[in-house]
This record gives structure tokens, C-alpha cells and sequence, in this order.
């Protein structure tokens, strides 16, 4: 679980997971590059930075030959399309069809994919399906076989998550025969599956779209996120269609929230309102992600990333492969968004 924005108390061990974080060595640094035209481009192309982090992380057998986890690798897919067309190399776009057919290996079920190849990484998350379908519809784009895939992907999960006119359950059993016990309904879970199926065909999936679309209208005047990567992730779903309503006040939203979480110096997004201090590496890099699409304070995008090039929390997370895929991610966002931005 990344971001909690569920109508429902997050399990105690989560909690845990993502509590006060301390001093301590984990990864090498890596080389920072500055973007070429903040004025044009605000977008980082930081592609030295994303190749040695690769490597690196290949040589540690952190990712992609590590566990599985589908959040960090629906980043994944799309960092490789993202290298692919910032370099033209064609191994990068092969390397994304393959890590799609590892994870479908390793966590697809019947319906749906699991969580995380881990133990404890059981069930499924609506937010992970919609950022998988949102790397199905990047490599659609480039090998349409992968969009039908998503698409028939919506379809199957939409039924069990969604419930019309209520809300989109947060979490469900692995087999999503009902809800994981002590979840409820998700915050962001309409906005995630909104854009993903948007992308991937709006006349397809023009029923499932229609039902977001409603339970949006009835959220977004009132919803108010307090939590760094939920912020970020909604900048980001927000810059897709800035036209629409809920895009706008949410991204206004967003900003003013996510500056009085702004701490300086050092330089990070504090977890949220109730724990300011609290700062976790892969949740700011997310908000950079949001930030670059909403075309918002590149200087603190650049403070974030360097910040967080020294920083070390002392736990595992220093060296989890979501900590570094993202931090790719951030340094090279590519198809994540720009000039794949929508008009709504």
C-alpha cells in the first residue's frame, strides 16, 4: 500500500512500515543532471542518472531480478518506454514486454494480479490494477496487443472493485471473491481508474468510464488529500484532462496542500499535516512526478531529488526497488506524461 486515502483505519503493520525514519547508509549517490530548458521543457530527461541506477540495482538483484511488486513494476514498464523513446533503442521496449510477462507469470490470477510476490503481499489494490492498465495502454501504444489486454484487464476487475453510484473498493481477496477484511472504499480509486481506462479506449470501456465519471462528480468538491504521494498522484492523474472540473480544484487543491508540507531546508514533502517530518523517499519522488506533470516548482524537484540522494531512512527501504524505480521516475518521467497530456 502506498498512498492511504481509504474510508477505512490502516492495518497496524502498514503503519508500521512507513513510521518516523532515522539516519543511515543504504545506496551509492548518483549523477545529478541538470533539465536542458526549464522554460520549455520542465521535464527531466536525466537519462545517465536512470541507466546507473539500473545497472546498480541489477547488480544488487533489487529490480527487475528481484521480487515482484506490481506498483513498482508498472513503473518499471514505463520507465523502459520511456527509455525507449528518449534513446530509440529497441531492447529497452523488450525489456518492458518482458517484465510484462513475468509479472502476469508471477502474480496474474485468474482475475486480477496479486499484490506482490512476498507473503505478505497478498490480495489486490485497485490503485496497482489502474497503474498496471496505464502501463498496458504506454506499451499499447507501441504493440496494440497489450491495450486489448488491458482493456479485457478493466473489464474483468471493474465489476468486483466498483460498486455503481457508492464507491470503488480499496482493497479485495486475491481471488476478488469480496473485500480484503477491514477495508473499505478508496479516495483516489475512481480518479485512478478514470484516467487508465481513458487511456486505454474511452469507446470500449465507455460503460466503466460513465460509472467513475459519477462516483468523481460526487467526491471531488469534498475531498481534500492530506499525504504526500496521494498529492502527487493526483496532480498527475489531474494534468491528463486539466479542463474538467475535478482536475482543476483538485490541482489547485493539491498545490496549497502540498506547500505547507514543504519543508526547507532540507528540502522534502513532509508525509502529511498530523506528520510533518515524517519524510519517505519514494512518496516525494511521486510528488515530483506530479509536480513535472502539472509543470509546477521545478526548483523543488530539483532540491527533492538531490535531498534524497543523501538521505538514508536506516530501514528496508533503502534499498526496496520502489525507492529506486521511482527515483527513476522522477528523473526521467517520459511517458508518465508531457506531451501525452489530454484535453478534457
Amino acid at each position: 500500500m502506498l498512498y492511504q486515502l481509504s474510508y477505512t483505519p490502516m492495518p497496524r503493520r502498514e503503519i508500521a512500515a512507513r513510521g518516523w525514519r532515522r539516519k543511515g547508509h543504504g545506496s551509492p549517490a548518483w549523477p545529478l543532471h541538470r533539465r536542458s530548458n526549464v522554460s520549455t521543457d520542465i521535464m527531466l530527461h536525466d537519462v545517465d542518472y536512470v541507466l546507473a541506477k539500473l545497472d546498480w540495482m541489477r547488480a544488487e538483484r533489487i529490480w527487475p531480478n528481484g521480487l515482484r511488486y506490481l506498483w513498482t513494476d508498472a513503473f518499471g514498464v514505463v520507465l523502459y518506454l520511456s527509455l525507449f523513446e528518449e534513446t530509440g533503442k529497441t531492447r529497452y521496449l523488450e525489456e518492458a514486454e518482458r517484465l510484462v510477462a513475468e509479472v502476469e507469470r508471477v502474480l496474474g490470477r485468474p482475475r486480477g494480479l496479486r499484490i506482490g510476490e512476498a507473503p505478505d503481499r497478498d490480495g489486490q489494490y485497485f490503485h496497482y490494477l489502474a497503474m498496471w492498465l496505464f502501463a498496458l495502454a504506454r506499451l499499447g501504444d507501441h504493440r496494440p496487443e497489450y491495450r486489448d489486454r488491458g482493456i479485457a484487464l478493466a473489464r474483468d476487475v471493474h465489476t468486483a472493485f466498483v460498486v455503481p453510484g457508492v464507491g470503488v473498493i480499496w482493497k479485495m481477496k486475491e481471488d476478488l471473491s469480496a473485500p480484503y477484511p477491514g477495508y473499505g472504499f478508496g479516495a483516489l480509486d475512481a480518479f485512478d481508474g478514470y484516467v487508465s481506462y481513458r487511456l486505454l479506449d474511452e469507446e470500449s470501456l465507455a460503460t466503466e468510464i460513465s460509472e467513475m465519471k459519477t462516483l468523481i462528480e460526487g467526491q471531488y468538491r469534498e475531498l481534500d488529500v492530506d499525504q504526500d504521494l496521494g498529492l502527487g498522484m493526483m496532480l498527475w492523474l489531474a494534468h491528463f484532462f486539466p479542463k474538467e472540473g475535478w482536475a482543476s480544484a483538485q490541482t489547485a487543491r493539491a498545490l496549497a496542500a502540498l506547500d505547507r508540507l514543504w519543508v526547507d531546508p532540507p528540502g522534502f514533502f513532509g508525509r502529511a499535516s498530523y506528520a510533518p517530518h515524517v519524510r519517505i523517499a519514494f512518496a516525494n519522488y511521486g510528488v515530483s512526478i506530479g509536480l513535472q506533470a502539472a509543470g509546477q516548482w521545478p526548483e523543488r524537484v530539483e532540491a527533492l531529488n538531490a535531498y534524497f540522494e543523501r538521505y538514508r531512512s536506516g530501514d528496508e527501504y533503502d534499498r526496496e526497488a520502489i525507492t529506486h524505480v521511482m527515483a527513476c521516475s522522477s528523473h526521467l518521467p517520459g511517458v508518465l506524461a508531457g506531451h501525452r497530456a489530454l484535453v478534457g
